[in-house]
């Protein structure tokens, strides 16, 4: 009778121990998704000003800025590829 109750003892706590692991992983899994879609509307708020900016040069009249097409184009050859280091 004493196994049978210690036994039972025994199952009961790791039953506890079960859930305990279980809810921890639902609270885990919850924060994650969360910080997921957290981070995804900081995301789409930088690439919404991003996209603004890019609108807004495209957008700009070059001409009227003071810039002009160039009158000719020369290839210049690199002494060094220091740039590419």
């Amino acid at each position: 009778m004493s196994l049978a109750s210690g036994t039972v003892a025994v199952l009961l706590i790791a039953y506890i121990g079960l859930i305990a692991v279980v809810m921890s992983y639902g609270a885990l899994t919850v924060e994650f998704s969360q910080s997921v879609r957290n981070d995804e509307a900081a995301i789409a708020t930088l690439e919404s000003g991003y996209l603004a900016n890019v609108a807004h040069i495209t957008n700009i009249d070059y001409i009227a800025a003071g810039y002009t097409k160039p009158l000719i184009e020369v290839f210049v050859r690199a002494e060094s590829s220091t740039a590419l280091r």
